[in-house]
Formats: C-alpha cells, sequence, structure tokens
C-alpha cells in the first residue's frame, strides 16, 4: 500500500509534504527538525529537549503558550525528542489548518524574542523535575543512562540521555540556548507535512506565504560517530527495587541498514508476547523470570539492541543470563523456524498498517511522511520499508544474530536492591550514573 504525496521545497529549503485524505473534515500538522541529543555535546546535553518544552511556551506573536489557542479551535498537539529528531503536531479541524500554521511559522521564525531569561529559566525547572519524577525516582529508571554509558565511548552522541545531565542542564544559560536554536531551528532543517481534508495546491500556497519570509539558516553538519566494536563488559546499579534485573545491549544496526528489520523480528521472537522463544522457557515453565523484553532500538548512527529480564523471587541474575545466552546461541545455530518467523512478519504488516488508520499524531501518516523525509529523503519509503520486514528468511535473521549478537560480547547491567551489590553478575563493577 503506497502513502500518496505531494512534495514542494521552498526557497528558504523548507520541504512542504500534502497528503489528501477526504474521509473526515480534520487535518493533521507534523512538523520535524532534524536534531537531537546527538547534536549536542558534553557539557550542554539536554539542549534539544529542553526546547521541546520551551516551543510550546509561546513565540513572538503567540504570547500566552500554545495549547489555548488550539485547544479552544477543537484541536489536538504535542511534541517529542529523541537522539535524532524532534516533532511537534497538531490534529485540528480543517478550518483551523491556517492558525496551526501560522503558529508553527511563529515559533520557526520568531521564537527567539519571547525566550527570555525568565521562560529560559522556568522551563529548566520543570525539565530537571521531569528527571526526577521519570527516571531518578522510577524504580530502574537510571538502567538506560547507566546502558546508555556503559555502552558507548566517551566521544560518543549517543552516550549521554535524551534529558541531558542535570549538571549540564543547571550551567547552561539563555544566551546557550539561544545559539543552539539558531543553529538548527530553522527551515533549511526542518519538514512540514500536512496531511487530511486539504488542497495541496491551497497548502503550498500558505506554506509559502507564512514560512516563505524565514530565513534559511546555516548549514547542519552531518553528525559522525565513532566506531563501536562490540567489548564485553560487566556493570552494576544500586536502586530502590526488590527483585534484581539483568539488561544485555549490543551496538546493533543503524536504522534502515542491513540487519535492522531482521533484528527487529528477532527480538518478538526470542522476548516479546506470550509465544516468544523466552516467555515461554523462562516465564511460563522455568519459572526463573517475572518480566522479560526485548528491542532493536533503530537510531539514526547506530542501533542498540537489548535483552531486559527481571528475575523471579528465588532465582538470580545468572540463572537469567545463563538462560539467554542459551536462547540466543539457539537462535544464532538454527535460527528462527519458518512458522515463528511468519508469525513476526504478520505482526509486522499489522503494525505498519495500523499507522496508516489515522492522519497525525505519534505514528500517523503525517509522521510516517516526515520520519521518511528526514531520515532518507524518500518519503515514499513506506513500501520499501514494510517489505524489509516481509522479505526476511529464517537465514537472514539468523545471519543477524550471528553477526550483531554474539554471546561473548554484550554489555551486561544489573540493577540490585540498595546494598546487595553481591546479587550482580560476577565481576561486576559499579555504575557512577546517579
Amino acid at each position: 500500500m503506497t502513502l500518496s504525496f505531494e512534495k514542494h521545497t521552498l526557497a528558504n529549503g523548507l520541504t512542504v509534504l500534502v497528503h489528501e485524505d477526504h474521509h473526515v473534515p480534520v487535518a493533521a500538522v507534523s512538523v520535524w527538525y532534524h536534531v537531537g541529543s546527538k547534536n549536542e555535546r558534553r557539557g550542554q546535553t539536554g539542549l534539544a529537549h529542553l526546547f521541546e518544552h520551551v516551543m510550546f511556551e509561546g513565540s513572538q506573536h503567540v504570547t500566552n503558550g500554545f495549547f489555548e489557542p488550539l485547544q479552544r479551535a477543537g484541536g489536538t498537539l504535542n511534541g517529542s525528542t529523541s537522539s535524532d529528531r524532534t516533532n511537534y503536531w497538531e490534529v485540528v479541524p480543517t478550518g483551523a489548518l491556517e492558525l496551526a500554521l501560522w503558529m508553527e511559522a511563529d515559533r520557526m521564525g520568531w521564537l527567539l524574542p519571547a525566550l527570555s531569561e525568565e521562560r529560559f529559566n522556568t522551563q529548566r525547572e520543570v525539565v530537571l523535575n521531569e528527571r526526577r519524577q521519570s527516571y531518578e525516582n522510577k524504580p530502574y529508571g537510571l538502567a538506560h543512562f547507566a546502558m546508555l554509558e556503559a555502552l558507548h565511548p566517551d566521544d560518543h552522541p549517543y552516550r549521554w540521555p535524551v534529558i541531558g545531565d542535570p549538571a549540564d542542564l543547571r550551567a547552561m544559560s539563555v544566551d546557550d540556548a539561544r545559539a543552539f536554536f539558531s543553529r538548527f531551528y530553522h527551515p533549511g532543517n526542518a519538514s512540514l507535512v500536512v496531511a487530511g481534508d486539504v488542497s495541496p495546491d491551497a497548502v503550498f500556497r500558505m506554506a509559502e506565504r507564512l514560512f516563505g519570509d524565514i530565513a534559511a539558516g546555516p548549514a547542519v553538519a552531518k553528525v559522525v560517530a565513532p566506531p563501536m566494536p562490540s567489548i564485553a563488559r560487566r556493570v552494576y546499579l544500586e536502586d530502590r527495587v526488590e527483585l534484581p534485573r539483568l539488561y544485555l545491549a549490543w551496538p546493533s544496526p543503524s536504522l534502515f541498514a542491513a540487519g535492522d528489520a531482521e533484528l527487529d523480528l528477532a527480538a518478538d521472537m526470542l522476548a516479546n508476547g506470550k509465544t516468544s522463544r523466552l516467555y515461554r522457557t523462562l516465564v511460563h515453565d522455568a519459572r526463573i523470570v517475572a518480566e522479560l523484553g526485548a528491542s532493536q532500538g533503530s537510531r539514526e548512527l547506530q542501533g542498540m539492541f537489548q535483552i531486559t529480564a527481571t528475575a523471579a523471587p528465588g532465582h538470580t541474575l545468572d540463572e537469567v543470563h545463563r538462560a539467554l545466552t542459551d536462547a540466543l546461541s539457539s537462535m544464532a545455530e538454527r535460527g528462527p523456524s519458518a512458522s515463528e518467523l511468519a508469525r513476526e512478519q504478520v505482526q509486522a504488516e499489522a503494525t505498519f498498517l495500523s499507522r496508516l488508520q489515522t492522519l497525525g499524531g505519534f505514528g500517523g501518516k503525517s509522521d510516517q511522511l516526515n520520519a521518511y523525509q528526514v531520515y532518507l529523503g524518500r518519503p515514499d519509503y513506506f513500501d520499501a520499508d514494510l517489505s524489509r520486514y516481509l522479505d526476511a528468511t529464517p537465514a537472514g535473521v539468523r545471519e543477524a544474530v550471528q553477526t550483531w549478537l554474539t554471546p561473548n560480547t554484550p554489555v551486561a547491567l544489573s540493577v540490585v536492591p540498595q546494598g546487595r551489590g553481591d546479587l550482580a553478575l560476577a565481576d561486576s563493577q559499579l555504575s557512577e550514573v546517579r
């Protein structure tokens, strides 16, 4: 199934994509900026995520924030930041499309006049509080930070979390933020998608009128990551938890690269859902694991394949580690069965098609078009992306597991109750993440 669109590029570099869908009288707006935490540097981490907050607070001509005007018009809106991109979206009645686009243009071109020291300081405190609530005071909440640090070399742009380091956030100034915004949040580093009950020609005219006078901005240099050799390492973290948990992680293929789809399928076959290999053997039968999951974390520069398993009461992380290693060895030696792979391919196709059921928001049609445009410059990549999964073979999955998930080279992170470092895997070093 193709995802139709028309494309136009403004003179200032802004890419504009339009997808027509006249089933309901609504329009979805999606703006992606090709900037995330990987574009930061040590000492100034967290700026991309901080701007996700700041850009909802208002701009030169939208003085009271973005939520109230759009919600009053019947719209919904949100945004998010990852290591690779920042996105904002609105879904509004078609009659409110110009309002949504005008507001997006105003914060793209006229945010800095409204970025006062007071607003900056307020949103910085919001982010620090978010970090405390979502990570520091949440069971196992710092595990992701510890894994990023253990897996990536010192100079790797994925080493720090998207939300940033508290010391960096406290040390940065409003001038640092203004410089970061000027470098990355401009038409030359952005893509706009409008999907829904709209006319492409009308949208292109509106985009030209509202965004056309915004300066293109400086060229953004491509981020280059240093090599990530797979080197076995064991670390542990003490936390306010009851049950020890084990995380295994490997460097893996980047988004859309060879092996990426195969490892995504392998993650589901190994540990996601009640039909997965590890659920049947470790949760249902042996009952040595209480919780289980796996993922191929696909990112622009480098992926991260991870398996997570919480030991059941009365069982150790060493038992869990041996069981996970055995399961990976089996997958590497024999690969999945044809029926296993076929089941996951059906699920993958269903997931892809479900994204086409909504116009906007996270994962809808507008979001998909923007993802393919920003990462590949190919908004028509939907069918090719789905084919990566449907064309996978048992031999291809086996080869990907053999190549990337070697049993003797994962980073192993043990999260154990406070004061119980003895429950971690043998020879683990204490993580310095706090």
